[in-house]
C-alpha cells in the first residue's frame, strides 16, 4: 500500500494515466512512484525541490511525463543529466527495473533527496552522482543519456558527447519542437527525430527529440 503521505486522489489519477498510455504497472510499483511523489512533496515543503507544488498536478507533469518516454531509451545503461530532484531518472527506474539508471546532478540539496528516495524506495537498479557533467568522467559510458529541460540541445550534446556510446541515443524531454536547435545538431551530422509525447491531464505540447551520430 502507498504510504498515509500519498494524496487521495493521487492513486486513481496514476492507474488511469498509466491506462490511458498503455503502460502495465503491478500494484507494488504503482506504490513506489506514489511513495516517491509523497516524500518528493514532503521535502519540497523545505528544500524547494520544484516548482510543481499543486497536488492536483503533480501526478500528470512529474510521474506520467516521466514515464511518457519509456518505450524510447536504449540499451541497459542510462544517464539522467542534470536530473533534478529525480525526474525522470526514478519514475523510469521503477517501470524498468531491467536497466540501470544514473542520476547525475550539480546541487547538493537535489541529489541528497534523490539519494534518500533510492533509499528508501529500494531501488538497487539506481546509483546518485553530485557533479558538474561536464566534468564528470565515469568508467563507463552510457547507452542513453536523457534529460528533462537540462539544456538547449546544441549544448546538452556539448556537455554529454563525451559519456555516451558509441551509437547511443541522445533523448531530450521538450515543450514545443525547437527547430533552431535542431538545425544546428543536424549541420553538426547528427541524426534527430522527433517524438510527440502524449501525456494525460497535462496541456500543451510535449516532446521527445532523439539525437544519435550516423
Amino acid at each position: 500500500m502507498p504510504s498515509t503521505g500519498v494524496h487521495a486522489a493521487w492513486p486513481q489519477q496514476l492507474e488511469q494515466g498509466l491506462r490511458a498510455m498503455g503502460i502495465t504497472l503491478d500494484a507494488g510499483r504503482q506504490a513506489l512512484l506514489l511513495d516517491y511523489l509523497a516524500l518528493l512533496q514532503t521535502w519540497n515543503q523545505t528544500y524547494n525541490l520544484t516548482a510543481i507544488r499543486n497536488p492536483d498536478q503533480v501526478v500528470s507533469r512529474q510521474l506520467l511525463d516521466s514515464l511518457s518516454i519509456q518505450g524510447l531509451l536504449h540499451g541497459q545503461r542510462i544517464l539522467d543529466a542534470g536530473t533534478g530532484p529525480g525526474l525522470p531518472g526514478i519514475p523510469l527506474a521503477i517501470l524498468q527495473p531491467e536497466r540501470a539508471f544514473t542520476l547525475l546532478d550539480a546541487n547538493g540539496k537535489k541529489t541528497r533527496f534523490v539519494q534518500q528516495a533510492a533509499f528508501n524506495l529500494g531501488l538497487e537498479n539506481v546509483q546518485v552522482v553530485q557533479q558538474r557533467i561536464e566534468s564528470w568522467r565515469p568508467p563507463r559510458s552510457f547507452d542513453s543519456i536523457i534529460s528533462r529541460a537540462f539544456a538547449a540541445l546544441p549544448k546538452m550534446l556539448r556537455l554529454t558527447r563525451h559519456l555516451l556510446n558509441e551509437g547511443g541515443l541522445l533523448l531530450a524531454m521538450k515543450g514545443s519542437v525547437p527547430e533552431d536547435e535542431i538545425r544546428q545538431l543536424q549541420l553538426e551530422g547528427l541524426s534527430v527525430q522527433v517524438r510527440r509525447l502524449t501525456v494525460p491531464g497535462t496541456e500543451g505540447e510535449r516532446h521527445a527529440i532523439l539525437c544519435r551520430y550516423p
